[in-house]
């Protein structure tokens, strides 16, 4: 089974992407910061991270380094309600970017995508 790490500061928005994930056969775990999602990284060790942009502290942006610089492999999908991240050249070291939307097929699409499962 596959792992996913979720990194997201919105409480309602960790708890969507967890249901959504699970019923597609994920473990799923959850971290409201980003110093959180650095020591789940170490010990949960997902197959990929969901990593939101804009977070209180320690940004997506901030967290995404370490991760890369921890395990280079592991696809980092960058989420945001705000589309003009995508210019952010910051932004191009995670492997995809969607912008966040109640309706979750483009995440579950690209999650799949990233994960090689088409």
């Amino acid at each position: 089974m596959k792992k996913i790490l979720v990194v997201d500061d919105e409480e309602n928005i960790r708890e969507l992407y967890r249901d959504e994930l699970a019923e597609e056969g994920y473990q799923v775990e959850l971290a409201e910061n980003g110093s959180q999602a650095l020591s789940k990284f170490e010990s949960f060790r997902p197959d990929l991270v969901t990593l939101d942009v804009m977070m209180p502290g320690m940004d997506g942006i901030a967290v995404l380094r370490p991760i890369r610089e921890k395990n280079p492999s592991v696809p980092v999908l960058l989420l945001t309600a705000f589309g003009e991240f995508r210019q952010d050249f910051n932004t191009w070291a995670s492997d995809a970017y969607i912008v966040k939307s109640a309706d979750v097929s483009e995440l579950k699409q690209t999650i799949r995508q990233l994960l090689g499962k088409k």
